[in-house]
């Protein structure tokens, strides 16, 4: 079954700077330590459904967004939308401040691992208080992914039939075990909720990242399944050398999903290394 939805939730619409509409909920206190979670390719805040329920984050103050593009949000028809670095580190630097959040934690899924990169280097690293990886993408080599990419390339398809079934495939190659049906549902519709023309979109751009990596000075976290088929454990490898201090945290008998999949193990973590980030951030400002 899918998670409940919290009692706690509020819902706003935030512009970005190059005017584009998205859909962003709040969960929990608003004095807690601010968490943004950034979803993947073809996929909407709903994914984090199981931290935003879940009791271990509830004191907490919980950020979902749908990047433009995806869920309930602005879908510019126009590819440049979705091309520079600009765009994306604009977009979420509109939600950081649209919710008032200070040095929040960025918690980013898969391709998000490429917006928390657009966002390093316009934004640098003076708004954020860390950032968790979790199977991200941050880098271009072949070998950091997966067997997946034929069928991301489908997911573009204008045929509807090819695309669906595309999709599907997907969806179920992301986890390591099989899934309950209503998430499934729920995974797929939001998908298919996603033109192909903004899938393509994605695709395309450089993940140069690494020079930004090396200069982290935030506390880093690098979660990965180690039975991905979408992106690599190669990947989070790579990701924890790069950057000072970077601790990697592999999940073994899990894919493309960790928080899903292993919702509790990684929601503690979760807890614990914001705990740590927060009171980092203070020892910084004192």
């Amino acid at each position: 079954m899918t998670a409940p939805i919290p009692a706690d939730r509020e819902v706003r619409r935030i512009l970005t700077p190059d005017g584009i509409g998205i859909a962003s909920t709040a969960f929990g206190p608003p004095e807690g330590t601010p968490v943004v979670f950034i979803h993947g390719f073809s996929q909407s805040g709903l994914c984090w459904n199981r931290q935003t329920a879940s009791p271990a984050l509830a004191g907490l103050r919980l950020v979902t967004y749908d990047f433009r593009g995806h869920g309930a949000s602005d879908r510019p028809s126009d590819s440049a939308a979705y091309q520079s670095a600009e765009v994306w580190a604009g977009e979420l630097d509109a939600v950081i401040r649209g919710w008032g959040l200070e040095r929040p934690v960025l918690v980013g899924w898969s391709y998000a691992g490429r917006i928390i990169g657009d966002y390093l280097a316009v934004h640098g690293t003076a708004g954020i208080g860390g950032i968790v990886f979790v199977d991200a993408v941050t880098a271009n080599e072949r070998r950091f992914y997966g067997t997946c990419n034929k069928l991301m390339r489908l997911m573009c398809s204008t045929d509807v039939e090819e695309n669906i079934a595309a999709t599907r495939t997907f969806l179920r190659r992301c986890f390591a075990a099989p899934i309950p049906q209503p998430l499934f549902e729920q995974l797929l519709a939001v998908n298919m909720m996603v033109p192909p023309q903004v899938r393509s979109a994605l695709f395309g751009r450089t993940a140069d990242y690494e020079d930004l990596l090396k200069r982290l000075d935030v506390p880093a976290l690098v979660v990965q399944g180690a039975l991905d088929e979408v992106v690599a454990p190669a990947m989070a490898e790579h990701i924890a050398a790069t950057i000072p201090g970077a601790r990697l945290d592999l999940y073994g008998g899990i894919g493309h999903a960790p928080f899903i999949e292993a919702a509790d193990r990684f929601n503690a973590a979760l807890a614990a290394f914001a705990a740590a980030a927060a009171e980092t951030s203070r020892a910084v400002a004192r």
